[in-house]
């Protein structure tokens, strides 16, 4: 099957694709502040530009999307079908930018939770995930 757009349209639509509020990020963003916490966005000073940091913590979020950071094993993470000479390169990097991002994060003392796209659908198992990580045994 070939891809029915044409390379303007398809550039078109890939220009609409935001890099931040997005709307598993949005979801996050609720949950968290829902649990009576406040967090910066995309602190550009720490490695990777995490989507959520909550600096008195020491903890980090980093909202990925399935098929821009290729989650295995997730049916959002589907490998493109055409330009793969393009594609398949650029999604190899994101991964390995994401691993060397999250690893310094870390190095730096910053403890990461990463949140899938797929993961944000089930609002109810993503509270009880951000509760258990940014709380732990705290109480409010």
């Amino acid at each position: 099957m070939t891809d029915p757009l044409t390379p303007e349209a398809r550039s078109a639509h890939m220009r609409r694709i935001r890099k931040r509020d997005t709307r598993p990020e949005l979801v996050v963003r609720r949950i968290v502040h829902a649990l009576g916490l406040r967090f910066r966005l995309h602190r550009r000073d720490l490695p990777g530009t995490p989507d959520l940091v909550l600096p008195r913590h020491r903890k980090a979020i980093l909202v990925h999307g399935c098929f821009w950071h290729q989650h295995e094993g997730c049916t959002f993470s589907r490998q493109p079908k055409s330009r793969l000479d393009y594609w398949l390169p650029k999604l190899a990097r994101n991964v390995e930018r994401d691993r060397a991002s999250r690893a310094a994060l870390e190095a730096a003392g910053w403890r990461c939770l990463v949140i899938w796209e797929c993961e944000t659908k089930d609002t109810e198992r993503l509270g009880t995930t951000l509760h258990d990580f940014l709380l732990g045994g705290e109480h409010l």
